[in-house]
């Protein structure tokens, strides 16, 4: 990398801006590896990353020497041209793929000279072989080359090159032609192979549109969607997309968010509810205030994380590139001792054993075996995005296909993390009020407070219609309650405790009843004064609908035991458990608390996940072999620190996360032991003299044809097969 020397800091940061581009014509380590020399020897930038899966350059810019256009043409002059914001970075037909077109041409002279090798023993077949393997080996051939000399790195390219050159030398120019013409068409396919996996990615691409409906001064325009700031407002008629994340103004209507959530059913929106961009509005017009640009909305942030997962590789991934840096070498080293030593020590040719050594040399080649891996993974990670789940790496997909104890946060994750009334029962004596007196006054007090159970209370009497009395002089009891004046009388509410323990007052008749709720894991508020009860209020946070679905699947996909963590007491977590299915849990926890467990269960079961909100619990996530946030739309911290983000409150997408996983190791392994039972075959033929040149190539090519078409079956990876 180029770095700059000032001695003043602050220019420094003053003066370097970062771009993030998309660019066409990167299909493989090679290219980036290429574009990575010719920007490394510019001044006035620095170089930060190149992500090859994605196509994408990040770099630093001396914006005193350099303008975006600068760059931007020194990217194209490099073979690099940057693709526009939301143009798709796609490979072009083949007609136009120089690659494919030097294949092409490469086997059509290879087909012409063998035709004409049956009339004409001369020269001229010959000549047209050589043509074939020296069109159809440059691209390969210099890619060797370069990894060789500047890399310092003995690849696949390689080895196929030295192979290409011996057969040649070993007066076998059909058979070289054969091979260059057979893996240069492999090598041209590839760009398209790579293309493919983002496929995923470039469906979020196309998302968003291109275009905003800008309100401005009373009018409305049209302006391309990178114009969009903070505060600006935009309409969005039935039938469009949402250009950037934003709030409705105006309007209400019902969206779906599957694009970002992978919910299947609409939400309805009104005035103060965010809107993700991407989201499709279904019946009304809606005005909605921008709150993030378009670079940094979710849709684009979530692209961002794809593509810089998609470069996290998985640990059998780096396991297999580090076993292919020794790999290749050692097989040129044994093909060059299988060409000289046994003519050294046996009564044979050494012309037989330096075409046996060719052959070994082809099929030996790792092709299949180091591109099994990475062809998976990335397809997995971009259909995971597409269907709502954003996993931070190939590591992480590994790591979720071995969780056997899945541990779960109870509030805004078993439960939606609103408290509900369930039950109002009312004193048995003829001093109280009645049941809407009781309740208005109950709602004129509980709407003074911020506290979440008063809320419900107050939603409660809302759906009641039940208009709320006037009260006033309200105090706060910490941890007990709360009282106020209503009409001159002191009114209180709070837990059973209080009336017991502080006021002295016995709740005769609703005692029983308390005890009953209680033991339902119900939290109870009781109204009365400080001389008798009135009512005894029951609430529950609302268990999701389908959390009890989602658990038993969890147990169907072999997930050993599924644990709640909660900081609720211990007979709500109780009850909870035993409603949705949960094996085992853990009450009245603090933050501390639920990391302590999460590592006794690391300790007895090793691989441990941990869902929550992403938010409160953040320390567990970190601890747990996982930490899976759920509902992470529009939560910037959760998107940040979770290892897997559920963009939607939804737990069926946890057990999506775990099939995707263990559908990608069970892919990843049947593609890993074919391309060694290839290559063990391929050699031992090779070796004992039954193969030729162009059966050790075909076996070889088939093989790695076989192996990407296997790992692409994971971009069709739906909720069908979930």
């Amino acid at each position: 990398m180029n770095r700059f020397t000032l001695s003043d800091e602050a220019s420094i940061k003053k003066a370097m801006k970062e771009y993030r581009f998309h660019v066409a014509n990167m299909d493989c380590d090679n290219d980036a590896a290429r574009l990575r020399r010719s920007l490394e020897s510019q001044p006035d930038l620095e170089l930060l990353e190149i992500f090859a899966s994605s196509g994408t350059v990040r770099l630093t810019v001396d914006e005193q020497a350099l303008s975006q256009e600068n760059v931007e043409a020194k990217l194209s002059e490099f073979g690099f041209p940057v693709k526009k914001q939301g143009e798709q970075v796609s490979f072009p037909p083949f007609w136009k793929n120089p690659k494919v077109l030097a294949a092409i041409v490469s086997g059509f002279l290879l087909v012409i000279g063998w035709l004409l090798s049956y009339w004409i023993d001369g020269w001229l077949p010959f000549v047209l072989y050589t043509a074939s393997i020296l069109i159809g080996g440059y691209y390969f051939g210099r890619e060797a080359l370069e990894e060789l000399f500047f890399e310092r790195r003995i690849g696949i390219e390689l080895l196929m090159t030295v192979a290409a050159a011996a057969a040649y030398a070993l007066g076998q120019p059909a058979e070289a032609a054969m091979l260059v013409f057979l893996y240069s068409i492999s090598e041209a396919l590839e760009g398209y192979t790579e293309a493919k996996t983002r496929s995923a990615v470039r469906a979020l691409m196309d998302l968003t549109p291109r275009t905003a409906l800008l309100i401005e001064d009373g009018e409305q325009r049209e302006i391309p969607v990178e114009d969009l700031r903070p505060g600006d407002r935009f309409l969005v008629h039935p039938g469009q997309s949402v250009p950037t994340d934003g709030e409705i103004v105006s309007g209400a209507s019902s969206l779906d968010q599957a694009p970002v959530t992978g919910e299947s059913v609409p939400v309805e929106k009104g005035v103060g509810d965010t809107v993700y961009a991407g989201s499709i509005n279904s019946e009304g017009s809606l005005e909605v205030q921008a709150t993030k640009v378009f670079a940094e909305n979710t849709i684009s942030r979530i692209i961002v994380m794809v593509e810089e997962a998609q470069e996290r590789k998985g640990e059998s991934q780096r396991f297999i590139e580090r076993f292919g840096n020794w790999y290749s070498p050692a097989v040129l080293l044994i093909g060059i001792a299988i060409a000289l030593l046994p003519p050294m020590f046996y009564d044979t040719t050494w012309y037989q054993w330096a075409i046996r050594a060719t052959i070994f040399i082809v099929a030996a080649a790792p092709c299949a075996l180091v591109i099994s891996i990475p062809v998976t993974l990335v397809a997995a990670l971009g259909t995971a995005a597409r269907h709502g789940v954003l996993i931070k790496g190939g590591v992480y997909i590994e790591r979720l296909a071995e969780i056997n104890v899945v541990a779960l946060d109870k509030t805004g994750t078993i439960t939606l993390g609103e408290p509900t009334v369930t039950d109002c029962e009312f004193a048995e004596h003829a001093a109280t009020p009645s049941r809407q007196e009781v309740l208005a006054i109950t709602a004129g007090i509980e709407r003074l407070s911020q506290h979440p159970l008063a809320k419900a209370i107050v939603r409660f009497t809302e759906t009641e219609n039940i208009e709320p009395r006037s009260a006033t002089d309200f105090n706060s009891l910490t941890g007990a309650g709360a009282f106020a004046s209503v009409d001159g009388q002191l009114i209180y509410i709070g837990k059973p405790k209080l009336f017991e323990d502080e006021l002295q007052v016995d709740l005769g008749s609703l005692s029983a009843v308390v005890t009953s709720l209680q033991y339902e894991g119900k939290t109870v508020a009781v109204v009365g004064t400080d001389k008798q009860v009135w009512a005894a209020i029951a609430m529950r946070d609302t268990v999701r609908d389908n959390a009890k679905h989602a658990i038993a699947g969890l147990h169907d996909i072999g997930i050993k035991k599924v644990v709640m963590l909660t900081g609720d007491n211990e007979r709500t977590a109780a009850q909870i458990s035993k409603e949705v299915g949960i094996d085992e849990f853990y009450g009245s926890l603090k933050p501390d608390d639920k990391v302590t467990k999460l590592r006794q269960l690391m300790q007895q079961y090793k691989h441990v996940a941990m869902v929550g909100d992403g938010v409160n619990d953040a320390p567990a996530l970190a601890e747990a072999s996982v930490g899976i946030a759920m509902g992470a739309a529009g939560t910037d911290v959760a998107l940040e620190t979770a290892d897997v983000a559920l963009m939607a409150d939804d737990l069926e997408k946890l057990v999506y996360a775990f099939r995707l996983a263990k559908r990608n190791q069970a892919i990843v392994q049947k593609n890993l032991i074919l391309s060694a039972i290839v290559i063990l075959i391929l050699v031992i033929g090779a070796v004992s003299g039954q193969f030729t040149l162009p059966v050790a190539v075909l076996g070889h090519e088939i093989s790695e044809f076989i192996v990407v078409a296997n790992g692409l079956r994971m971009l069709r990876f739906g909720k069908a097969q979930s």
